[in-house]
């Protein structure tokens, strides 16, 4: 990379720095994920992989807390792909459950717009535009009081329309992003009675990065330590951090760490060139752990119409989130 280009990528980083670590917002709400890394669609409506005649498709499921009744679990799906030089667009999906009692969907269309900076930097600007629904059942429901709460006396069923922002800025082996993938805050419950039982969708920010080593000339070791920071008002900045090392590019390993929260271990491998699985799992750090046996995710990862080189053994050598 150019002296030009380095002072650009430092200054890039720098302002979003300031601007996460200033806007932040209100209550932890969205989803946790370890294989952010892999999910990067759901993430951040900027994410571009700069690989023409490609489809990439990803479906993820977690089981956060396994042992705490009513424990949230999540599932996503993403499928994108370049329409052009300049353009990416795609669908991202994510389901969050918090027991038989609160369902909430986020259905969005993704548009990345993705300029070239140099020969192997690109920077791209994305928006997400959908909808959230959310939905409460609380039939069934067992109440320690004998006074039912107002609040929770009536079902609840609503859509929310919804919007999100992102940028992006790649190359063939670093990439980094700021996002906010739920811009509209929205209120689910109202005060009824005067009583006020209500729930409101904060604005969260996320900031993502990751950076390739590569440790010998066949291309047959790699190393990525990456990150994930999500702020919110009201609650702690979460920071994951997460090191991987991918071996013949078919077997991935790594570790990760969300800092006060929990220890991760990862793993993935190849089915095939174009198909990829993984795993990980979580220890819970905090005093949760007395309640929990920890969180389980499983990813699956699916390139449709590949123009790779075959001798890679892979299809993402565009997206070092991929390696």
């Amino acid at each position: 990379m150019s002296t030009i280009m380095k002072h650009k990528t430092i200054k890039y980083l720098s302002v979003l720095v300031v601007v996460f670590c200033s806007s932040l917002m209100q209550a932890q709400q969205d989803p946790q994920f370890t294989h952010y890394m892999y999910n990067m669609s759901v993430i951040n409506p900027a994410y571009a992989t700069d690989n023409p005649g490609v489809i990439n498709m990803g479906g993820l499921y977690r089981a956060q807390w396994v042992g705490i009744k009513g424990a949230p679990t999540t599932q996503s799906f993403f499928a994108h792909s370049p329409m052009s030089k300049k353009v990416e667009m795609g669908i991202s999906i994510v389901h969050d459950e918090i027991g038989d009692v609160v369902n909430e969907s986020n259905v969005f269309a993704d548009f990345a717009y993705v300029l070239q900076l140099s020969e192997e930097t690109r920077l791209s600007f994305g928006i997400k535009a959908g909808a959230t629904f959310f939905s409460t059942n609380f039939n069934g429901f067992v109440y320690t009081d004998s006074a039912i709460d107002p609040a929770f006396q009536n079902n609840i069923s609503k859509t929310f329309p919804n919007v999100g922002a992102g940028t992006y800025l790649f190359g063939p082996n670093y990439y980094l992003g700021f996002s906010t993938p739920n811009l509209m805050t929205t209120r689910h419950l109202e005060t009824q009675n005067g009583v006020v039982g209500s729930g409101v969708e904060a604005i969260h920010f996320f900031m993502t990065g990751g950076y390739v080593f590569t440790f010998n000339s066949n291309d047959n070791f790699k190393m990525k330590p990456a990150f994930m920071a999500k702020g919110v008002e009201g609650a702690p900045v979460s920071i994951d951090l997460t090191t991987n090392v991918l071996i013949n590019n078919k077997f991935e390993g790594g570790v990760g760490y969300r800092i006060g929260d929990s220890v991760s271990a990862l793993a993935g491998f190849y089915v095939t060139p174009s198909l990829r699985i993984g795993y990980s799992y979580d220890y819970t750090l905090s005093d949760l752990k007395k309640f929990n046996s920890g969180s389980h995710e499983v990813f699956i990862l699916f390139d449709l119409g590949s123009s790779r080189d075959k001798n890679s053994g892979k299809g993402y050598d565009k997206s070092p989130r991929f390696f």
